[in-house]
């Protein structure tokens, strides 16, 4: 990842409108900004949700609060709880999330 063109700046993650991604299962709320090819995101899950696909873009994750479960295609499980991230290269290995509590999650990617 290079960070070019990007000026010094704040963001107050409050005034950006959630939008909502429905999963199989529950729901997601993104706040999105988006730097040239870089996107930053606020995203909370709602308790019980399970996302409707694998993934396979590369994320830098970072768990806010909340429990959030991670499932590898290989099978391999992790759960992120506050203070916990993870990062995956893009088209290394397709994940999917859930969380039986909900979770807020910073991502880059």
């Amino acid at each position: 990842m290079k960070l070019t063109d990007i000026p010094f700046g704040t963001t107050d993650w409050s005034s950006i409108d959630a939008v909502e991604h429905p999963g199989e299962r529950g729901s997601a709320f993104w706040r999105t900004r988006q730097f040239g090819d870089i996107r930053v995101r606020l995203v909370d899950y709602s308790a019980g949700y399970l996302a409707d696909h694998w993934c396979s873009k590369g994320h830098i994750l970072l768990c806010l609060s909340g429990e959030l479960h991670t499932e590898l295609a290989d099978g391999r499980r992790f759960v992120l709880t506050p203070g916990i991230s993870y990062q995956v290269a893009d088209g290394a290995e397709p994940h999917r999330s859930s969380t039986p509590t909900g979770a807020r999650l910073f991502i880059v990617d």
